[in-house]
């Protein structure tokens, strides 16, 4: 089966939500299961981007499951599949190809391709996903959260000095769970290019 049939199958099953069918066709207009994850770190090829919304998916899953805490309990399957599966939905139509000119072992130069960003909603990253997800999708407060800080420290907010994310952390524990999904999927489960 493919990542998008995987995907697919995954958000069918689980997300019931009015609105979810006009959210799921809105990705199959888009570039979503052929975008790459990234430029150049973890899975920078084509379907990398719907490789790593399952891989978030599944980690975020057994994260859950694994929980011994009481508020893991009311975590429904659908929150997270939404909270998996569309994270990223802020990288959909976000990448681009570029040629650049590498020189070769023997001294010639040849255009080779390379993804760049192309950025038409700079919405910034996690905030961007809950824009667009709400568009189509309500969101929990919990899981609005949860997306919208899923970065973690590498979020330019938190860089930039905004003590926000602990507050997001301390209240809402699923955001934490999306922060560990995203760093295990990014850097135990994929290819760094």
């Amino acid at each position: 089966m493919s990542y998008q049939e995987q995907f697919i199958e995954i958000f069918e099953r689980e997300i019931k939500r009015p609105g979810a069918d006009k959210m799921l066709e809105y990705l199959k207009k888009t570039d979503f299961f052929t975008a790459p994850a990234s430029t150049k770190f973890h899975l920078a090829c084509p379907a990398g981007l719907v490789q790593h919304s399952l891989n978030v998916y599944y980690r975020l899953k057994e994260l859950i499951e694994n929980e011994k805490s009481e508020w893991a309990k009311n975590v429904s399957q659908e929150s997270i599949a939404i909270c998996g599966l569309l994270h990223d939905v802020c990288k959909a139509d976000f990448y681009t190809v570029d040629y650049k000119n590498v020189k070769q072992p023997d001294g010639s130069w040849e255009k080779v391709p390379y993804y760049t960003i192309n950025d038409t909603l700079p919405y910034g990253h996690g905030e961007k996903s809950v824009y667009i997800i709400n568009g189509f999708i309500r969101l929990t407060r919990e899981e609005a959260m949860a997306i919208n800080w899923h970065m973690g420290g590498y979020d330019e907010r938190v860089q930039g000095g905004s003590h926000t994310i602990a507050s997001a952390q301390e209240k809402f524990p699923l955001v934490v769970m999306m922060q560990v999904a995203d760093l295990m999927a990014s850097y135990l489960d994929e290819t760094r290019n």
